[in-house]
């Protein structure tokens, strides 16, 4: 899977999971600053990926990652393996 597909898929996520517009959803979003992500939400994006994606990831490595396109480098890591 290419990281563009990756990135076209986080963003379905977290619109869904965030009830954000894709257009406020740039790599350089940082899902508690710009995206007013909260904790729970923060736990859900997680698990919503790991269902999203068909993975499972190291769920406190995960909630270290803060924005777009950390989350697409950190996935592509698991979808590439």
């Amino acid at each position: 899977m290419d990281k563009k597909e990756i990135e076209q898929r986080i963003v379905k996520v977290v619109c869904n999971v965030l009830s954000v517009e894709p257009d406020l959803v740039k790599p350089d979003s940082n899902f508690v600053f710009d995206l007013g992500a909260e904790s729970t939400q923060s736990v859900q994006l997680v698990a919503a990926f790991e269902e999203e994606f068909d993975i499972e990831m190291d769920g406190e490595a995960a909630l270290a990652v803060e924005t777009v396109g950390g989350a697409a480098d950190f996935i592509e890591k698991y979808v590439n393996k």
